[in-house]
């Protein structure tokens, strides 16, 4: 593999972890996938070591890349994660996956929430932005002017008689409910969240994002999951260098 810098910037390993499927590309130097995105069912149960071990393999068939960024479904703290809910928690707490990537691939890693990437890829950098990621779970970050707030796990939090945000509309409540039901309950909860956070716009990404019906409020808009990916250039953007340093 010719290891000689790309001429017009470093290419990017972008990597989207989710409780259902592993996905990654390698990105341009302006942040354009240079090949649709490959993906794998992500492997169950999702341990630390199965996850590493899918990503090998999964990324084995790219092009040559110069640096990795890591859309992880949990709680991550300077490359470490802290939860992982949709993945089995107690296993990857601590976890230094950016490191181990890393040390495996030879390349610098950098790891942030999946959601704050995909929303990296999306915002406008303008206001109080809101991001939610409608998939296995829900996924929630919010930016200021274009910098990531610190993460809160709005997912965890009750939402409807006692059940979680992802409970109450993620995946599993999707087929358990019904596509109809569950667009009402997706409509409450976007209520709840913009008493809560007050934004200027609320962007929805993820797998079900697709499975919403009818009008939104004018200040709510749709945006390509593929985001989950692109949004990774932006993890090397040096005004984010202090949110993303590795401990």
């Amino acid at each position: 593999m010719n290891d000689a810098p790309h001429k017009g910037g470093p290419l990017t390993l972008a990597i989207d972890i989710g409780g259902t499927r592993l996905k990654a590309s390698v990105l341009d130097p302006e942040g354009v996938m240079t090949e649709p995105a490959l993906r794998i069912d992500t492997p169950q149960p999702a341990t630390p070591d199965a996850v590493l071990d899918g990503l090998l393999t999964l990324v084995q068939p790219l092009g040559r890349y110069d640096r990795i960024s890591v859309g992880f479904p949990g709680v991550v703290r300077h490359g470490r994660v802290l939860t992982a809910p949709n993945l089995g928690t107690e296993a990857w707490r601590g976890c230094s996956l950016a490191a181990m990537l890393s040390q495996r691939l030879g390349k610098p890693a950098r790891m942030l929430n999946d959601a704050t990437v995909q929303g990296l890829g999306v915002i406008a950098g303008r206001g109080l932005e809101c991001v939610i990621t409608l998939g296995t779970g829900m996924g929630f970050a919010l930016f200021d002017d274009g910098r990531p707030a610190p993460h809160l796990e709005l997912s965890q939090h009750p939402s409807h008689r006692g059940k979680t945000y992802d409970e109450w509309i993620g995946n599993a409540a999707l087929k358990s409910a019904g596509a109809k039901r569950w667009n009402k309950r997706v409509r409450k909860a976007i209520g709840w969240i913009e008493t809560l956070a007050n934004y200027d716009v609320l962007l929805i990404g993820g797998g079900n994002a697709k499975r919403l019906t009818g009008d939104l409020p004018p200040n709510v808009r749709i945006v390509p999951n593929e985001a989950g990916i692109t949004g990774g250039i932006r993890l090397w953007d040096p005004a984010l260098d202090a949110v993303v340093a590795n401990a």
